[in-house]
């Protein structure tokens, strides 16, 4: 069993915006971003901001989801069922179709990608034959020739 003293320690540990931004490797203009989507809700000192162990774990499925490339309303959406009393049952629900959603549009995206990549390699195919056929433009054919006859002379030279 955890020790509820300790736990009360972290969680009344806070933090400030330099500290987020660096442990997570975002800006701080990230984190204000954030605050003004409502998505954190950090004390005032002042004014410095404050963040609270709560924001931190917050922070932490903000960078996680967008990692996994959910848009910023998803997750809102999703940060908003949190503490209904229900167990997060609500929260997870949405979680899940949100992911599920996710993993369809990331396969229909691979199929795009798929099929460009091989449009990609038949245009690459083709105009490798054509440029072949055609030969060299005329400038670097008088490039080559001229290359050749340096080339020529000093082998003859030799």
């Amino acid at each position: 069993m955890p020790d509820t003293a300790s736990l009360s320690i972290a969680e009344s540990r806070t933090y400030t915006i330099s500290e987020l931004a660096r442990e997570f490797g975002i800006t701080p203009r990230a984190l204000r971003f954030y605050e003004d989507k409502d998505m954190l809700h950090p004390a005032r000192d002042g004014m410095t901001r404050v963040y609270s162990h709560r924001d931190r774990a917050r922070v932490t499925i903000i960078v996680r989801m967008k990692r996994l490339g959910l848009p910023l309303a998803d997750i809102r959406e999703i940060l908003d069922l949190y503490g209904l009393g229900d167990n997060e049952r609500a929260q997870k629900r949405k979680t899940l179709e949100k992911f599920r959603n996710q993993v369809a549009e990331f396969q229909n995206q691979r199929e795009d990608i798929d099929v460009a990549l091989i449009e990609l390699g038949k245009g690459i195919e083709w105009l490798e034959n054509d440029l072949a056929k055609v030969g060299p433009s005329p400038e670097n054919a008088e490039r080559a020739a001229a290359y050749d006859a340096v080339a020529r002379k000093q082998l003859d030279d030799a």
